[in-house]
């Protein structure tokens, strides 16, 4: 099924050029896509994101390239602490738990595995060598016992993927609650996010130069993603809600050190949402895998994602499940039939337009109305007939 690197363009849209454009890439792929804090389960917006990847890094190899896909797991941060608190454990072993629930949920989902899975527990020397080159290069500061980007510094008063002005991201911050913590001093700029801070009582803490103390979240990705792929990687991805603060400073952090851009595409997945508000873990909304794996096969909880464009904000309604089941019943009713003339090639056009899997699935049907088998052109989106 695989066909040479081909020459025409593979186009997603890239959230800091604001179009869809080619994704320039030959060889080897350097993919790395921010994973989950692992203190709760797998939700369906985690799975929207991780589906949609798993497809892009399908059909990047279809096309003849390697992927060196990179899935961080950030085991150290401000939430994972709170919760492993609240919850009387300790972070690592809370972490270890929900993780193993990821792993089932994704290859439930029928997930490829990513080509490295660092933690950031793992990776505080690195951290440590960026946040010396920040401040080393003034592009960093430390005060107070804490160390922070100058990211206003850096970016002229403009998120440089987001494409915010100042007065947005001012607003965007106090909307969020992302003051500084309570317990930290003030910044010079409410803007400028934690690369490194003193440790609470009973939290984890690693020595540095600044003072023993752990990593702020931003830094984390940055170090890891350049550790991984180094300085050049040609796509980034996350879900729509990390474009600021997170990729924002990601980005000004990264492109300091080096010198010149590191990402070369930034792809964002839109948010899934239920009753027009966002799902998440703040407003108590959340769909979990598991509770839909219980009841669904995985392929069918993959179809019900795939049957909605990744940047397009959607609103979960539980009967897409049931017309995933349909659709996929359907499909495995034809699969003895001769192979649909074109449709491998066809779902493959579809792809590369802004992996536009709703145009695939309708693709596929048609062929199945034709009474054509469709196995390797289900296969390319990673459902299996």
């Amino acid at each position: 099924m695989t066909a040479p690197v081909a020459a025409s363009s593979l186009r997603l849209f890239d959230t800091a050029r604001g179009r869809p454009v080619a994704l320039e890439a030959t060889g080897t792929v350097g993919v790395y896509v921010c994973g989950i804090t692992p203190y709760d389960a797998t939700h369906l917006g985690h799975a929207a994101t991780y589906v949609a990847v798993d497809v892009l890094v399908r059909r990047l190899r279809d096309r003849g390239h390697t992927v060196h896909l990179v899935r961080n797991i950030t085991d150290v941060d401000d939430d994972i602490l709170a919760a492993a608190r609240r919850r009387g454990v300790h972070h690592l072993d809370l972490a270890y738990g929900q993780l193993a629930r990821f792993d089932a949920d994704m290859a439930a989902l029928g997930c490829l595995d990513p080509w490295s899975e660092p933690r950031a527990s793992g990776a505080i020397a690195d951290v440590r060598g960026l946040v010396h080159e920040l401040l080393e290069s003034g592009d960093a500061y430390h005060e107070t016992g804490v160390v922070r980007l100058d990211l206003a510094g850096l970016t002229g008063g403009r998120g440089p993927v987001s494409g915010l002005a100042r007065p947005e991201l001012l607003e965007r911050h106090l909307a969020d609650g992302a003051a500084s913590p309570d317990d930290l001093p003030p910044g010079r700029d409410p803007l400028d996010p934690v690369l490194w801070r003193p440790s609470r009582p009973g939290e984890p803490a690693w020595d540095s130069p600044w003072g023993p103390g752990r990593p702020g979240w931003h830094v984390e990705c940055a170090a890891m993603s350049r550790r991984e792929l180094g300085d050049r990687i040609d796509l980034h991805v996350g879900g729509a809600d990390l474009v600021w603060p997170h990729h924002d400073c990601v980005k000004a952090m990264q492109d300091a050190v080096v010198g010149r851009p590191v990402v070369a595409h930034w792809y964002h997945p839109a948010l899934v949402r239920i009753d027009g508000e966002k799902m998440s873990k703040s407003a108590g909304n959340l769909v979990f895998v598991g509770d839909l794996l219980a009841r669904y096969e995985g392929c069918a909880v993959r179809l019900a994602i795939l049957a909605r464009h990744p940047r397009r904000t959607w609103d979960w309604d539980p009967a897409d499940l049931d017309r995933a089941a349909t659709r996929l019943a359907r499909w495995r009713a034809g699969r003895d039939g001769p192979t649909a003339p074109g449709l491998l090639d066809e779902v493959r056009r579809r792809l590369d337009d802004d992996l536009d899997t709703p145009g695939a699935l309708e693709a596929i049907d048609e062929a199945v109305r034709r009474g054509h088998g469709v196995t390797d052109a289900a296969a390319l989106l990673g459902v299996t007939v």
